[in-house]
C-alpha cells in the first residue's frame, strides 16, 4: 500500500522560508512523477510543482507561475523523498500543501495522480 506523508508546516511571517518533506512508502518509485499541490480554502486545489523520477535520476522540475522562482522542488529517489523549498513566501500562498504520485510523466492535472498524502497546512501572516 501506497503512503505519502507530508511534513514541514507551520505558521511563517510574509518574506520567510518554509521547506516541506513527503515520505514515499510501499513501493519503488522509478519512471514516476511527484508533485505538490495546494488548496487554500474557498478554492480548487493547484498545481504547484513536479518532478519526474527515473531509475538513478530525477528530472523535468515544472512549476506553476505563481511559485516559479520562489520555490524549489527536489528529492531523492534512493529515499523515496521529496521535498518542496519555499522562498519568499506570500500571504496568497497560504493553503494546504498536498504531495502526490503518479505513474508516468508530469502533468498539472490533479486528477492524473493516483497517489496523495493527508496534506499539510501552511499559513503565510502578512
Amino acid at each position: 500500500q501506497v503512503q505519502l506523508i507530508e511534513s514541514g508546516g507551520g505558521l511563517v511571517q510574509a518574506g520567510g522560508s518554509q521547506r516541506l518533506s513527503c515520505a514515499a512508502s510501499g513501493r519503488t518509485f522509478n519512471s514516476d512523477t511527484m508533485g505538490w499541490f495546494r488548496q487554500a480554502p474557498g478554492k480548487e486545489r493547484e498545481f504547484v510543482a513536479s518532478i519526474t523520477w527515473f531509475v538513478g535520476s530525477i528530472n523535468s522540475p515544472y512549476y506553476a507561475d505563481s511559485v516559479k522562482g520562489r520555490f524549489t522542488i527536489s528529492g531523492d529517489n534512493t529515499k523515496n523523498t521529496l521535498h518542496l523549498q519555499m522562498n519568499s513566501l506570500k500571504p496568497e500562498d497560504t493553503a494546504i500543501y498536498y504531495c502526490a504520485a503518479r505513474s508516468g510523466p508530469t502533468t498539472r492535472r490533479d486528477d492524473a495522480y493516483e497517489y496523495w498524502g493527508q496534506g499539510t497546512q501552511v499559513t503565510v501572516s502578512s
